[in-house]
C-alpha cells in the first residue's frame, strides 16, 4: 500500500525518492507563445512558453481562471490558440490538419475531472474504448470488441488500477474514485507516451484523490509515461511532480524543480 504523502495541511510526509527532472532530455511536450482570448477583451493566455521533458511528471498550478487548464488544452490542441508553436513528440503540431492530430494524440492518454465513462456500459467496454484512437473509429467496433487479446489487455488495465473485480459493474454504479481509476486504465488501454490530466481530483474526497495521484506516480514511473496535469492544490503539486509551472493571470510566472519549492513559495503565486 502507498505511504499517504499528505498528512496534514501544512506537512507532507516523505515518499519514494522523486525521479529527477529529466529537462535536459529530449522533450515530449514544447510550446512557445501561446496566446488565447475568449470575448473581445478576455486575455486568458499571454504568451505562454514551457516544456515538459520525457518520463518527466509535471504539475501546471494557479488558482480557478489563471489558465492553466486553457494552457494544457491549447497546448494539445484541444481548443485552438490564436499565436504560438506547439512541438508534441518532435512534430509540429501548431498548424496541423486533423488527421494528423488525430494520430500524434493517439500517443497521448487524457484524463478529466469529469470521467466522460459511459454510463450504462461495463467498466471493462470503458476500458476497452480506449483503444479506438488506435483502430480507426467506431467501424471495427464490433470485431475488435469481440477479440480476446483486446479484452485482455482491457483486463489487464483493470488489474494495473486495482479495479479487476470491478471489470462487469455499470460505469453509473462506481464511486467516484472508482470512476476516475477506469478513465486512468482507458487511457493505459492506448498505450500512451504521455499522460494529460486536468484537475484529476478535484472532484473526489482527499482519501480518494491522494489515492488516484499515488496510482498516477506510480504507473507513469512503472511504465515511463510522461505526466502533465493541472492542480489547484500546491501540496499536490509538489508531491506527485518533478517540476512545478505557476500561471497567473494568463502567464507563466514560476518554472522550478519541486525538490526547490515549498508550500509557502507556491501559495505567492495564487491571488
Amino acid at each position: 500500500m502507498a505511504q499517504p504523502l499528505l498528512q496534514s495541511a501544512g506537512a507532507i510526509a516523505p515518499a519514494v525518492p522523486a525521479r529527477q527532472p529529466v529537462t535536459e532530455t529530449p522533450c515530449d511536450l514544447k510550446v512557445e507563445g501561446l496566446c488565447k482570448t475568449f470575448g473581445k477583451d478576455r486575455s486568458v493566455l499571454r504568451e505562454v512558453s514551457f516544456a515538459v521533458g520525457r518520463e518527466e511528471a509535471v504539475a501546471l498550478i494557479g488558482s480557478n481562471g489563471a489558465g492553466k487548464s486553457t494552457a494544457l488544452r491549447c497546448a494539445l490542441r484541444l481548443i485552438e490558440p490564436e499565436a504560438g508553436s506547439v512541438v508534441l513528440f518532435g512534430e509540429d503540431i501548431s498548424t496541423a490538419r486533423q488527421r494528423q492530430l488525430r494520430r500524434v494524440r493517439t500517443e497521448v492518454g487524457f484524463v478529466f475531472q469529469k470521467h466522460n465513462l459511459v454510463p450504462r456500459v461495463s467498466a471493462l467496454t470503458n476500458v476497452i474504448h480506449g483503444n479506438l484512437g488506435r483502430t480507426g473509429g467506431m467501424r471495427g467496433w464490433s470485431q475488435f470488441l469481440a477479440k480476446t487479446a483486446l479484452r485482455d489487455r482491457a483486463m489487464s488495465c483493470l488489474e494495473r488500477v486495482g479495479l479487476a473485480d470491478h471489470a462487469l459493474k455499470r460505469a453509473d454504479k462506481l464511486s467516484g474514485g472508482q470512476s476516475q481509476r477506469v478513465a486512468i486504465a482507458r487511457a493505459l488501454m492506448q498505450q500512451p507516451r504521455m499522460i494529460v490530466a486536468d484537475e484529476p481530483v478535484a472532484s473526489l474526497d482527499p482519501v480518494a484523490g491522494q489515492e488516484v495521484m499515488d496510482l498516477f506516480r506510480q504507473l507513469t514511473r512503472e511504465e515511463g509515461i510522461t505526466l502533465l496535469f493541472t492542480s489547484h492544490n500546491v501540496q499536490q503539486a509538489l508531491a506527485y511532480s518533478d517540476r512545478v509551472l505557476a500561471i497567473r493571470q494568463g502567464e507563466v510566472v514560476l518554472d522550478e524543480k519541486s525538490s526547490n519549492l515549498s508550500v509557502a513559495d507556491l501559495g505567492k503565486h495564487y491571488g
